[in-house]
């Protein structure tokens, strides 16, 4: 899927680790949530509350989640599953373009 059809979108945009992550909230019309956003290149760790999958669309990380101690490098056009109530460690390569699914 390269486009959202019929989607509401915040106005304002969520900003994590002084901008290195810029996001936007959607809401798709059967009421599922997802955000689409950027990662500049750094090392970053996120938590999570609820799983997740996250899709890359443009540019490479590698991602460790929590318990593991081996990275996986990821690229466009792969995506990967954080549990809920849990964190993952990414060090963005090149510029990441992302979709995360929740839920």
């Amino acid at each position: 899927m390269s486009k959202f059809e019929n989607v509401s979108v915040s106005k304002k945009a969520n900003v994590y680790f002084d901008g290195k992550c810029v996001s936007y909230s959607l809401e798709l019309p059967d009421g599922t949530s997802k955000s689409v956003g950027v990662i500049q290149p750094s090392s970053l760790t996120f938590t999570t509350s609820a799983p997740e999958i996250m899709e890359l669309v443009a540019g490479e990380a590698k991602v460790t989640l929590a318990g593991d101690s081996t990275p996986i490098t990821y690229r466009a056009g792969e995506s990967f599953k954080i549990p809920g109530d849990s964190s993952f460690d990414i060090e963005v390569v090149d510029t990441m373009h992302y979709i995360c699914h929740y839920g």
